[in-house]
C-alpha cells in the first residue's frame, strides 16, 4: 500500500507541503506559543476567509485573496495591540468575526456556485498542487531567512517586550515582522488543514515542545519535527481509511497534545507523593 500510494503524484505532493508546512509551523509556532498570541494567530486565520470570499467575488484566486486580508489583518492588530492593552482579547474577537463575515458575504454576492469552498474552510493537503508547492516553499525561504537574521531579537521582544524597548531594540517593528510572518504561515496552512484548523496545527507542535525543550532553537526543532509527524501520519492514516485529511492531522496533534498534559500531570502528583 506504501507503494502503491506514493506512486501518485498528489500523494507525494501532499508529503512534501506537510513538511513544508511543519517547517513553518515550527519557527513561528514557537514564537506565537510563548508569547502567547494563539488567540491573534487565530484572528488572521479566520480573518482570511475574508479574503477567500474576496477572491471568489472578484473572480481571482482565493488564496491570493486570502494573502491580502492576512497581511492586513496583521497590520491593523500590530498597530492597535499597543493601544489596546486589556481590550487586546475583544479586538481580536471584533477581527475574527468580521473577517469570517466578510467571507461569507462575498460568498453570498459571487456569480455562480463557489468551488472548493469546504476544503478552504477544513483543507485538503490531498489536493495540493505542484505550483502550490513552489509557493510554499517560497514562503518557507521567507520565513526561515528572516527568523535566522533576526532570531535573537525575535527572543528577546517574545520573551520580554519591555525589556527589548530598554535595550534600544525597535520592538514595535519586531513584533509586527512576527505578526506578519504569521499571517503567511496561515495562508500556508489553509490548503493544508484549512480556514477554521489553522490555529490547531500553529500551536499544538510548539506546546508539545515546549514541554521538552530547553531553548528556544531546541523549542523550534522539535516543534518542526512534530509537526512532520503529525502531518505525515494524518496524511498516510486518511489515505488508508478514506477520511478528511485536514480533520485527521488535527485529531493526531490534539491526542498528542492530551497525552503530554496527561503525562506531566501524572508526573507532578507522583513527584508530590514522594516529597
Amino acid at each position: 500500500m506504501i507503494l502503491e500510494a506514493l506512486g501518485y503524484e498528489f500523494f507525494r505532493n501532499a508529503l512534501i507541503a506537510g513538511i513544508l508546512a511543519s517547517i513553518a509551523c515550527g519557527f513561528i509556532g514557537s514564537f506565537i506559543v510563548v508569547k502567547r498570541m494563539v488567540s491573534l494567530a487565530g484572528g488572521i486565520s479566520h480573518a482570511a476567509f475574508g479574503g477567500i470570499g474576496l477572491g471568489y467575488y472578484l473572480g481571482i484566486d482565493p488564496i491570493l485573496g486570502a494573502t491580502v486580508f492576512s497581511l492586513g489583518t496583521a497590520g491593523i492588530i500590530s498597530h492597535f495591540r499597543n493601544q489596546a492593552h486589556q481590550h487586546l482579547d475583544t479586538l481580536v474577537a471584533a477581527v475574527w468575526a468580521s473577517g469570517m463575515a466578510l467571507g461569507i458575504l462575498f460568498i453570498y454576492l459571487a456569480p455562480g456556485f463557489a468551488p472548493d469552498l469546504f476544503s478552504y474552510l477544513f483543507g485538503n493537503i490531498l489536493l495540493v498542487p505542484f505550483e502550490n508547492l513552489i509557493l510554499m516553499g517560497l514562503l518557507v525561504c521567507i520565513i526561515v531567512v528572516t527568523v535566522t537574521i533576526f532570531y535573537h531579537q525575535f527572543v528577546a521582544v517574545t520573551f520580554d517586550e519591555e525589556y527589548a524597548i530598554v535595550m534600544n531594540l525597535p520592538a514595535r517593528g519586531l513584533m509586527l515582522a512576527i505578526i506578519g510572518l504569521t499571517a503567511l504561515t496561515v495562508v500556508m496552512l489553509i490548503q493544508v488543514v484549512g480556514v477554521i484548523l489553522v490555529i490547531a496545527l500553529l500551536a499544538l507542535p510548539a506546546a508539545i515542545a515546549r514541554e521538552y525543550s530547553s531553548s528556544m532553537k531546541a523549542m523550534i526543532l522539535y516543534a518542526t519535527l512534530l509537526g512532520a509527524v503529525f502531518t505525515t501520519s494524518g496524511i498516510w492514516l486518511s489515505y488508508i481509511l478514506d477520511v478528511p485529511s485536514g480533520a485527521t492531522i488535527i485529531l493526531i496533534a490534539a491526542a498528542a497534545y492530551f497525552l503530554v498534559i496527561l503525562g506531566r500531570d501524572i508526573r507532578h502528583h507522583y513527584s508530590e507523593i514522594r516529597d
